[in-house]
């Protein structure tokens, strides 16, 4: 089969696949992933080799739209009323999964005479959610409300705390597992987070600046779309967060361009048809074969991640003074979880040869799953909270 073809496999498959199951109650975005995994090399095998492999660029630049449409939620009139809820509720809800998966795993190492530190290391990477399908939901069902507002703000920054809380879980491992501490893992992570806020802020403002010289909305969708481009390919070229570079600079555009809105609303435009093929992709990658291998380790991770997102969310609501719809349903949008996750269990497995396998199985199958099941939990919560 040609590429061509290839592509238009998986458009109308997906398109087809997600009309479908939506007669069911499934979100769009389950049923990509679902297609993704029948069409892909693990089931039917018909999609072309090169597209599998050209498939890490594709989900690099939907990411990067995704993250630089976010920045539409940072506004500085919004975070003046938002701003103390969404720092305590992303910290807490990042710290106590990390906290009590760490603690839980740990009970469960004495208990099988294993190392502690694969418990520090799969900690780290509970913190973690992924954006994408939770964006993707709530444009599909056109969510509206206090706890959408709050959902999209809160995944915005997960990921900078989850490369933070990952680097002291990493350095403590290392710690226990050579007996020597590494301050500059933590120092990287630092550089990381403050080098990717930097490269969007500066690439956001040469974006607002150029825009004087769009005359129509098509010279917009070249800019715009090349800037997410240039701000994607920079950052993987010096190792920094295409994520967190990409929604700084949707932050710049959208607090000091008077074109702000018309940029994000011509994303929307063409964001669907690039959710489509990033997700079907994404079903085509996922290694459902290591299902099976989940075992205690893996249900046990499964299990607490969620429960410590529950009671952060919670706390978070509650110390800030949170409408109780938050406190109540934002949760449930923080179930899925993907590409962080699984790069704490790459560095997992790069630095302990021994468990490091153990780390990125249990991470990797629980990745499947919540991808496949948090959309609807998503779904679930939105509805719940009369959002949809």
């Amino acid at each position: 089969m040609n590429n061509i073809f290839g592509l238009a496999l998986i458009i109308v498959t997906g398109f087809i696949g997600a009309k479908l199951l939506r007669r069911v109650h499934f979100p769009a975005v389950t049923a990509y992933l679902l297609i993704g995994v029948i069409i892909g090399p693990r089931m039917l095998n018909i999609i072309p080799a090169e597209i599998i492999g050209f498939s890490g660029e594709i989900s690099y630049f939907v990411l990067g739209v995704i993250a630089f449409s976010l920045g539409e939620n940072f506004t500085f009139s919004e975070l003046k009323a938002a701003g103390r809820s969404v720092l305590w509720i992303s910290i807490l809800e990042a710290a106590s999964a990390w906290i009590l998966v760490t603690s839980v795993i740990m009970v469960y190492c004495i208990i099988t005479r294993m190392p502690l530190h694969p418990a520090l290391v799969l900690g780290a990477a509970a913190s973690a959610t992924a954006p994408a399908a939770t964006v993707m939901v709530v444009r599909e069902y056109r969510a509206r409300g206090i706890v959408t507002d709050m959902l999209l703000r809160v995944i915005a920054i997960d990921d900078a705390w989850c490369l933070v809380l990952s680097a002291l879980a990493i350095t403590a491992a290392s710690a226990l597992h050579a007996g020597a501490f590494q301050a500059t893992i933590i120092l990287h992570a630092v550089w990381e987070i403050a080098a990717a806020l930097v490269c969007g802020v500066i690439v956001g403002f040469g974006l607002h600046y150029s825009s004087r010289f769009a005359r129509n909305q098509e010279d917009i969708y070249v800019l715009v779309l090349g800037v997410i481009l240039t701000i994607v390919g920079m950052s993987l070229m010096f190792s920094l967060s295409p994520l967190l570079a990409a929604m700084a600079a949707g932050v710049v555009i959208a607090n000091v361009s008077k074109k702000g809105s018309l940029y994000f609303d011509l994303l929307r435009n063409v964001d669907a048809i690039l959710f489509l093929g990033f997700f079907v992709l994404v079903g085509a990658n996922l290694e459902i074969d290591v299902i099976p291998h989940v075992g205690i380790l893996g249900i046990v991770y499964l299990l607490f991640r969620v429960v410590g997102k529950i009671v952060g969310v919670k706390l978070g609501a509650m110390i800030s003074g949170s409408d109780p719809k938050i406190g109540r349903y934002l949760w449930w949008g923080l179930v899925p979880q993907a590409g962080v996750a699984l790069g704490v269990a790459l560095s997992a497995k790069a630095l302990y040869p021994r468990y490091g396998e153990l780390i990125f199985t249990t991470i990797a199958a629980t990745t499947v799953l919540y991808e496949l099941v948090g959309p609807v939990c998503v779904r679930y919560g939105l509805r719940r909270a009369g959002e949809i």
